[in-house]
């Protein structure tokens, strides 16, 4: 049976993210803290309902893994100005460490992913790969298109 691109996607994906695992458990780090901790790097400041959707996981699940990573001094919460029942998450300097960590580990693991796969094929896949993200995203002139 042929693979289609959706299948290699996610074996490259899942292929990766086990990979990655392995590294991060040399320094403590399971695979749902750091994808916490990312997710917060890029979208600092989000409360938990909006860190659950980028996740696309159920907010109970956020909750429960904020309070562990709070508890753990790598994630801080403060109170939303805009809404008195909602907190923004932000990291701690400890998580900005954390995080330093985990970088070589990522770095070591694209090498290893992307080896004789020249500059240029690199560069080509983002491009293609940013194309496909942005037609998959709800909204887009692609999803105009395939429904009518």
């Amino acid at each position: 049976m042929d693979e289609n691109l959706f299948s290699k996607l996610g074996d490259v994906s899942r292929l990766a993210r086990r990979s990655f695992d392995a590294r991060a458990r040399s320094i403590g780090v399971t695979r749902q803290q750091w994808q916490v901790l990312v997710m917060l790097r890029r979208h600092e400041g989000v409360n938990q309902g909006g860190l659950a959707e980028l996740l696309d996981v159920e907010p109970i699940s956020v909750c429960r893994m904020v309070d562990r990573l709070q508890d753990a001094g790598l994630v801080e919460r403060k109170p939303d100005p805009a809404d008195r029942r909602s907190w923004r998450l932000f990291l701690t300097e400890k998580a900005d460490d954390l995080l330093g960590q985990l970088r070589p580990l990522a770095d070591g693991l694209e090498m290893l992913a992307l080896h004789g796969i020249s500059p240029a094929q690199r560069d080509e896949l983002c491009r293609v790969l940013d194309t496909i993200r942005q037609n998959l995203i709800p909204g887009t002139n692609a999803d105009l298109v395939s429904h009518g």
